[in-house]
């Protein structure tokens, strides 16, 4: 079972096919493809059309199987398109095979994401982090891919023809990079290191913002600390961090306040150890400011999402304070009655939680006085605010009297990935 949605025609230099799989279950599926056509445009690339398959299992060769290979490429032929990219990670043997039958380039997630990275790193250590996030993903990807070359075994004492010979040229050149690409990570991981510890013998009190991508965070911090870093409406409008001092008058001293990158649904492994220098302000920050976009309709998967990431990067323990941001996106029916409440996470764990908006400044003064209080030590869940249950919606759709006016998009107290 599987459905084909035309888009139309639309302009620019790279007409993309999207595909998305269904595998009952078996992993996370975007069955809208809206995040990958997102994806798809802040690569450059203009969605033409979106197929949707249902399989048990991936086809060992083309991912979706023959048939439905065959459809993806009418539909190439059909609108005249340039590349097709898929929701999931492919193999290598799959991305070929997938190429040679459609005959246009095929790209997947991660190598969407990569390209993205390469197109916003700014600093010398964004484009060195994603550079060697590249080079080893193209490093599994040279088998085979020069079948243009003879590759029949020479004789005794030859090494092979010269397709064998200019994949192993390749995979060494390869190679040599990606050892010359960690020797600097490393020596700008010592730097960060050393920051690190001058912000602790000044006992600097240390704030990270995390959050999946476009959930506002870098407007977020130019709002507070009155900054002009780079804030879009896109993902991944920014990929270095950014710290500065923010002053609290209540205690009369500064924070240090930094902008992470924006975590996603599938982001590539190779890519947060890559990032792991970026990533390790969050794992020792003193408190970690968690930004939701409170207008998605896919919230608790997006939150999901960041706290795994928190764990898999040693962040998972640090004390966290959830800010429901983009406030002025909701209508005014839905808008919580008070801005400031506490909510449950997984384990019976409860954290405070802040509604702002970083773009009319709603909240902020909320905002600020959590983080006065986590510096002072006073930040207390059972006496700063009032529990709130989960947000309940009665089957017309509207939020019940008794509790918070958010969108219908089922309870906000699970982390649960």
């Amino acid at each position: 079972m599987s459905s084909a949605e035309p888009i139309g025609p639309a302009g620019g230099p790279a007409r993309a096919i999207l595909v998305g799989v269904d595998f009952g279950g078996r992993g996370p599926f975007d069955a809208s493809l809206d995040e990958l056509a997102l994806l798809a445009e802040s690569a450059g690339d203009v969605a033409v059309a979106r197929v949707i398959a249902r399989r048990k299992a991936p086809d060992a060769a083309l991912f979706v199987g023959s048939g439905k290979a065959d459809e993806i490429k009418a539909l190439v032929q059909g609108h005249q398109a340039e590349a097709v990219l898929f929701d999931q990670a492919l193999s290598p043997a799959q991305q070929r095979n997938l190429e040679q039958h459609l005959g246009v380039a095929v790209a997947d997630r991660t190598m969407l994401i990569l390209e993205i990275f390469a197109a916003r790193a700014q600093s010398h250590e964004g484009k060195l982090q994603v550079e060697l996030a590249r080079l080893q993903y193209l490093a599994t990807r040279l088998v085979r891919r020069w079948s243009h070359l003879e590759r029949q075994q020479g004789g005794i004492g030859t090494r092979g023809g010269p397709g064998e010979a200019q994949i192993e040229l390749d995979r060494r050149m390869i190679d040599e990079r990606i050892k010359t690409v960690k020797r600097r990570l490393e020596s700008v991981k010592k730097q960060r290191k050393t920051q690190r510890r001058a912000r602790e013998r000044n006992q600097t009190f240390r704030v990270s913002l995390v959050g999946y991508t476009n959930a506002g965070k870098s407007t977020l911090f130019n709002a507070l600390v009155k900054a002009r870093s780079y804030a879009a409406d896109q993902l991944f409008a920014t990929l270095d961090t950014t710290t500065r001092q923010l002053y609290l008058e209540e205690v009369g001293r500064a924070v240090s306040l930094s902008d992470t990158v924006g975590f996603i649904r599938d982001l590539p492994h190779k890519l947060v150890e890559a990032f792991e220098a970026t990533l390790q302000e969050a794992a020792d920050a003193d408190l970690l400011l968690h930004v939701v976009d409170c207008s998605s309709p896919v919230l608790d998967e997006q939150m999901a999402e960041v706290e795994r990431v928190l764990e898999e990067i040693g962040a998972g323990q640090v004390t966290q304070v959830l800010v429901f941001n983009k406030l002025d996106r909701l209508e005014p029916s839905q808008r919580p009655r008070v801005l400031r409440d506490m909510i449950e996470r997984a384990g019976g764990q409860r954290v405070p939680r802040v509604f702002v908006s970083a773009i009319d400044g709603t909240g902020l003064a909320e905002l600020r006085q959590v983080l006065t209080e986590a510096v002072g030590g006073t930040l207390d869940p059972d006496l700063n605010a009032p529990h709130r249950p989960p947000i309940e919606v009665d089957s017309a759709g509207e939020s019940a009297a008794s509790t918070l006016d958010l969108p219908s998009t089922g309870t906000h107290d699970s982390f649960a990935s």
